[in-house]
């Protein structure tokens, strides 16, 4: 006699308890990657200054605290990027003051919170504590978003927000299925050969509104909107053939696509405006008043509001900042990068050096203090094999989630190959890490193996993975001195250089 499955209670008992197991080991990971971003964040500065471009952002940042929420420096070239990082900044100085905690503590909240979600979302996908687990200690030991954690620029932010709204995504794929499965179970699929209408989707929503925030951080923010907007309807088609709509494309095209258009384009362009709100609401903000200076009272255009004419023009003089950042135009830095370099960290970025006299504590008569910017090598120096892997998965296997971190990394890296004459930096690359974490997870769960596999096949694939992490998080700590600023020896300083191209 087949014995019969387990009770309703006894699942709902089985996925509470898998719930809160989730929770908690989030909660750990979380607090353990608070710690290493927290401890010491007021260390280094220059004198009690800012380092690096510490030196941009921090006074904006003290700037729009001071000034109503705006910069106050107008005739400064470097203030070309959107409000919404800087505002964030400022959180950090009004709440500790203009000192190393104040303008790098929302970095570090970013960077903690980054961690959460990457746990979050990899165990989502790969419906797994334990691949979300090894996501976020991957994520924690990455030297990449570690030393952005620590420091008081941008792009620790635009991570952020960028990984929220593909969680958005995949939260609402996974709501939108289990509307058609009901939809399904109730006998109304075939009302209509498009399939149903599927409502309001919040957390599509959510994902708008955090690509709004991403573009309101950095301009690099937009495209994003494009490969997550293409995800979206990927997931709408995929959805609809999968619970047996007879035009799935053709209900994705009527009954998707217009609410995916204001979910993940007008949707961001509104919150975009709205983080503009001090500029618009001051008289005195740089541009603020511009039609009937640079801009022309009349023309096509004359209908827009004044208000939206004079931050385009503040905006297109922005571009015209960035276009003029070209190699060929003879602007050139020492830790310049390609984007080609990237994804296995070839060419880090040097944010802080000091020796001489005035160094010590190595127990030297001379010291070297450093921050680098640079990928743990022991993941990043693999991240081409996991992306083979990943295509690899996607196009054989079907593996929608390997298809999802994919589309996440080239939104990240793709769009810099075209524009290879600009001037560009790795700190280009932290949008790209929580994806490349993400990918990493998911291929070290594929090495575990599936729960319905052989005990001794699990056991083997365990000891492997945790083999692997043992040796990326051995490989952190030997690069914890160049990226804390740790007083060492110019000997010890050689041999944290791997590379020549780490010179």
């Amino acid at each position: 006699m087949v014995s019969p499955g387990p009770t309703v209670a006894a699942r709902d008992w089985f996925h509470d308890t898998d719930a809160r197991r989730g929770w908690i080991v989030t909660v750990v990971i979380t607090v353990i990657c608070a710690v290493t971003r927290f401890t010491m964040l007021r260390y280094p500065t220059d004198a009690g200054t800012p380092v690096f471009d510490e030196k941009h952002y921090a006074p904006q940042g003290y700037q729009v605290l001071t000034g109503g929420g705006i910069e106050d420096n107008p005739a400064y070239g470097l203030v070309v990027h959107p409000p919404v990082g800087k505002q964030l900044i400022a959180v950090g100085e009004a709440l500790f003051g203009y000192n190393g905690w104040g303008w790098r503590f929302s970095s570090a909240v970013a960077g903690t919170l980054l961690v959460l979600l990457v746990i979050r979302i990899v165990r989502r996908l790969a419906r797994s504590t334990l691949v979300g687990a090894i996501a976020g200690i991957l994520l924690t030991v990455d030297g990449v978003t570690f030393v952005s954690s620590r420091i008081g620029m941008l792009d620790i932010f635009l991570a952020l927000f960028v990984t929220a709204a593909l969680g958005c995504l995949v939260v609402d794929r996974d709501d939108m299925r289990q509307r058609l499965s009901r939809v399904r179970a109730e006998g109304r699929m075939d009302a209509s050969v498009l399939g149903p209408r599927m409502g309001v989707r919040w957390w599509r929503f959510g994902a708008g509104v955090m690509l709004g925030l991403a573009c309101g951080t950095k301009w690099s923010g937009l495209y994003f909107i494009a490969f997550f907007g293409l995800l979206s309807v990927a997931f709408d088609v995929a959805a609809r053939r999968s619970y047996g709509v007879r035009r799935p494309w053709r209900g994705t095209a009527v009954r998707d696509i217009g609410p995916a258009l204001y979910a993940l384009v007008v949707v961001p362009i509104a919150v975009y405006l709205m983080t503009w709100w001090a500029w618009f609401t001051s008289e005195t903000s740089v541009y603020r008043h511009e039609v009937g200076d640079g801009v022309g009272v009349g023309g096509p255009f004359s209908f827009v509001p004044d208000a939206l004419r004079s931050l385009w023009f503040y905006s297109s003089s922005v571009l015209q900042f960035h276009e003029g950042l070209t190699n060929s135009a003879g602007n050139r830095h020492p830790w310049e990068s390609k984007p080609w370099t990237w994804p296995m960290g070839l060419r880090p970025m040097l944010y802080y050096f000091a020796d001489g006299e005035n160094v010590s504590g190595c127990s030297a008569s001379s010291c070297v203090k450093a921050i680098m910017l640079i990928g743990t090598p022991a993941m990043w120096w693999l991240a081409l094999p996991m992306l083979a892997w990943a295509i690899w998965s996607v196009f054989v296997r079907r593996d929608w989630r390997y298809a999802t971190v994919l589309v996440g990394y080239s939104a990240a890296l793709l769009p810099w190959f075209a524009t290879l004459d600009r001037q560009m930096y790795y700190f280009y690359a932290v949008a790209l890490a929580p994806f490349m974490v993400m990918g990493f997870a998911l291929v070290l769960g594929d090495i575990i193996g599936k729960a319905r596999a052989s005990a001794e096949r699990r056991g083997t694939g365990l000891l492997l993975v945790a083999l692997y992490l043992a040796v990326v998080i051995a490989n952190f700590v030997w690069l914890w001195p160049i990226l804390t600023a740790m007083p060492i020896t110019p000997e010890m300083w050689q041999q944290q250089l791997w590379l020549p191209s780490w010179r």
